[in-house]
């Protein structure tokens, strides 16, 4: 079956949306700057498409010299100026901002937990969450999306609502929502998994 014949959980013509399904949505991520990357590009998603948002990846990557929260958490009022005149990403003060507060709330956590992923997979249990949710729809949000966003809140994190976690979480892969006729569904495991709210 050729790649653009497979079933997958969205219909796109899209390549990239294509490719992020088939490579990325859904598998495990344990790698700090990878976490990093896809919650500023969550944060930014807020109100906009996930189309929107892969269309412009490359450039928000640029924007954010690789997404490293080491430079990002020292960014000045010349950094703000300079996303603010890029039209390659989403030009919005409020998510430019945030993402600046968010990455030094990142290395707080990695100073506190050891790192981002051991505090952030630790809501789940330590590995993925598969559900069979009621009539095949996928939910907004979960409990456990509800207690990483409280969490995440706390610590000072910004556009970090319970809808955004659990698409963070999804994408990351600590739950695995692909559902069938997808081709990338594959056994299910455990269906339940302890939950962690807060080191």
């Amino acid at each position: 079956m050729t790649r653009s014949a497979r079933r997958r959980c969205w219909e796109s013509d899209n390549p990239l949306m294509q490719a992020y399904h088939d490579r990325e949505w859904g598998a495990p991520v344990r790698e700090d700057r990878e976490l990093f990357e896809r919650l500023l590009l969550e944060c930014f998603q807020a109100g906009l498409s996930w189309e929107t948002i892969l269309n412009k990846r490359e450039n928000f990557r640029k924007a954010f010299e690789g997404f490293d929260p080491r430079r990002v958490a020292t960014y000045t009022g010349a950094d703000r100026r300079r996303l603010l005149a890029d039209a390659g990403i989403v030009r919005n003060r409020a998510k430019i901002d945030a993402a600046i507060g968010n990455a030094q709330a990142f290395l707080r956590v990695q100073e506190e937990c050891g790192s981002f992923a051991a505090y952030v997979w630790r809501f789940v249990g330590g590995k993925p969450l598969r559900r069979v949710h009621p009539g095949g729809r996928m939910p907004a949000s979960t409990p456990e999306s509800d207690a990483l966003s409280k969490d995440l809140k706390q610590r000072g994190f910004r556009f970090v609502g319970s809808t955004i976690v659990y698409a963070f979480m999804q994408s990351v892969g600590l739950v695995n929502d692909h559902r069938p006729p997808c081709w990338k569904v594959g056994p299910r495991r455990g269906t339940r998994a302890s939950v962690c709210h807060g080191p």
